[in-house]
């Protein structure tokens, strides 16, 4: 694999992790709550969220297998979810209103990183 394609699939691994464990977060009451006030509750919203989150994590794993493969991948892998967890703590504890929009750019850069990785190995 080239500098570009290992350059993207950690990038891909790091953003969905991000993303992933953005929309967990967002679907327990607590931390929707420190986002929409007291009350309010993701509601209707909350099986959408845990898929979401489940499918940014599950495309974090395939990134870091894809690239470090069946071995190593699973530690960069753990890495990844240590990272990503991390950074949506301290978004949420100093600036819980900035975890939307940074979810947001994070899963689709994720994707987008995820498919031009592809591009790129197969040139």
């Amino acid at each position: 694999m080239s500098a570009l394609t290992n350059g993207l699939l950690i990038y891909a691994a790091l953003a969905a992790a991000l993303a992933g464990f953005s929309g967990l977060s967002l679907a327990m009451d607590r931390h929707w709550e420190a986002l929409y006030g007291r009350g309010s509750s993701p509601g209707d919203k909350t099986r959408w969220l845990q898929a979401c989150g489940t499918a940014g994590l599950l495309l974090s794993l395939a990134a870091s297998l894809a690239l470090k493969g069946a071995t190593q991948g699973w530690v960069m892998w753990l890495g990844a979810l240590t990272a990503g967890a991390v950074v949506v703590v301290l978004t949420l504890t100093y600036h819980a209103r900035r975890l939307i929009p940074l979810a947001k750019a994070a899963a689709v850069s994720a994707v987008v990183a995820t498919i031009a990785a592809q591009a790129a190995h197969a040139l």
